[in-house]
């Protein structure tokens, strides 16, 4: 059945009905309310449009009406009412409304193969500037927002031109030119490809025919190797845990979202993991809030991410081990080792920090991690990746899309949007900076030099107070890092010989 209407979001907002333009409010306040209306698709209590739109001494409510009025007039019909509003909420009624990057998503994910014609087709609009001309239309979570979208739309960018460098039915000219493209968007994902192409067929260039990006499956067999069980923390949270590998125990403590059943074989953690089970009997745990352990919790504060640890190795019947710490994981690693000197025989810290961002960030950085925070209570849970993809893109600049897309995937199944959001409050509140000098146990500290998440100074904040670090700084921009880059390589390698340097 056909739509009867068609809104464009590339370039600037457009709508058709019946195949002719229909003219838009000369209002970009207005034109910016629509657009995010059409590209949220849920309902909008009238106070938060108001404060997103509007500020005072304007009167928001009687300009928000104003507004709706307007648009009313553009997109509802005799027959058919598309603003729908009450005394409460307003949403946009998109059931018979064709959307342009909706659409697209939608195709792509339907079928793993698309023709090369509609492929094309599809890339043609993707190098305009989504919902360009609306900047600054609204307040700062609405320029958040907006740069969030035009995030998930260069990512499907990338995804189709990716999709058309390695369509089996295209030209070898054709593909070269999209090959280029691709290059231009992401060094790191079309480098990966070549690569694949030339161990394949033994030479750089070979027929696109034959060429296969890997799949990336976040459950794969050696999920049936791990053992998962569950305990309960001093306030009652259950809490995952998971154990693998044999030998001297390592236990790892949390960090941003994990999820034992996904993280395990995953295209980012699985070949890191695999390595420290070689020969380690391999302790890892699902923060709660997150994961397989209680979203529901009370409490998701510092005090309560330490506890969490003690309370796996109370149940493991742990006595003597050394702990793993990833970025917020480290302070928790920290605090750990400082209240139980006789249990923690070493930490290893990775893109660590003592002090969370509302305690050590600029004015200008805690504004973006605020509006981020506010961003995440609004479209985590839903099927637009970006709002996630603030966080993918940090963690990993250097990943490509691929992975960049499982990753944002994993986090909206690993916890809940409430979650997401105190989990960001809580982290910017951690410091154990007065702690650093208490830490008894021989301690590696390593940190990317160019870490876009946590900045290297801080990992210098550590390794600097704790008695006797060691410092090994990484060659990489990813706060995650990649097992196909040099860097994770330098990283297995340094902590390895520490380990063994310790007799941990």
């Amino acid at each position: 059945m056909p739509r009867e209407l068609e809104i464009s979001l590339f370039g600037e907002l457009r709508i058709v009905a019946a195949g002719a333009d229909v003219p838009l409010p000369a209002s970009r306040k207005a034109r910016a309310l629509l657009a995010y209306l059409v590209a949220t698709n849920r309902p909008h209590r009238r106070e938060r449009l108001c404060s997103l739109f509007w500020t005072l001494p304007d009167d928001p409510k009687a300009a928000l009406r104003w507004a709706l009025t307007k648009l009313r007039q553009v997109v509802d019909t005799e027959e058919r009412q598309r603003i729908v509003a009450d005394r409460e909420r307003v949403r946009f009624d998109r059931s018979d409304v064709a959307i342009d990057i909706h659409d697209m998503h939608a195709r792509l994910r339907e079928a793993d193969t698309l023709g090369v014609e509609e492929l094309s087709a599809m890339a043609a609009p993707l190098d305009l500037v989504l919902l360009d001309g609306l900047d600054g239309s609204g307040d700062e979570t609405f320029d958040a927002w907006l740069e969030a979208e035009r995030e998930d739309a260069r990512v499907l960018r990338v995804t189709v031109v990716q999709r058309l460098a390695t369509h089996p039915d295209i030209a070898d000219v054709a593909a070269q030119k999209w090959l280029r493209l691709w290059r231009s968007l992401d060094a790191a994902g079309a480098a990966a490809y070549e690569r694949q192409v030339a161990e394949q067929s033994g030479k750089r260039r070979r027929s696109r025919k034959a060429a296969v990006l890997p799949k990336l499956n976040p459950r794969g067999r050696a999920l049936r190797a791990q053992r998962i069980g569950f305990c309960e923390a001093r306030d009652g949270a259950k809490i995952a845990f998971a154990t693998m590998g044999t030998g001297p125990p390592l236990l790892k403590a949390a960090n941003w979202l994990n999820h034992l059943e996904f993280d395990w074989d995953s295209p980012i953690w699985g070949k890191t993991f695999a390595t420290i089970a070689r020969t380690r009997t391999f302790i890892r745990y699902d923060e709660r809030g997150c994961g397989l352990s209680d979203w529901d919790v009370a409490d998701l504060s510092f005090e309560a991410f330490v506890e969490d640890p003690e309370a796996v190795a109370d149940k493991l019947g742990l006595e003597r081990f050394p702990l793993l710490g990833i970025s917020q994981g480290c302070a928790v690693s920290i605090e750990y080792a400082v209240r139980h000197p006789e249990r923690v025989t070493g930490l290893v810290l990775l893109g660590g920090y003592a002090a969370g961002w509302r305690i050590s960030a600029t004015p200008d950085e805690q504004a973006r991690r605020e509006a981020v925070r506010q961003l995440t209570e609004v479209g985590w849970g839903t099927d637009n990746p970006a709002y996630r993809h603030i966080f993918s893109q940090t963690f990993m600049p250097e990943a490509g899309p691929e992975r960049l897309a499982w990753f944002d995937e994993f986090q909206r199944q690993t916890t809940s949007a409430q979650n997401a959001a105190r989990f960001q409050d809580a982290f910017g509140h951690i410091d154990v900076r007065h702690r650093l000098a208490e830490v008894k146990a021989p301690t590696i500290v390593l940190h990317s030099k160019y870490d876009q998440r946590i900045p290297l100074e801080q990992g210098r904040e550590l390794a600097s107070a704790i008695p006797n670090a060691r410092f090994v700084p990484l060659e990489s921009r990813n706060h995650i890092l990649l097992d196909d880059e040099p860097a994770w390589r330098d990283c297995i390698e340094a902590v390895t010989a520490f380990m063994a340097d310790e007799k941990l």
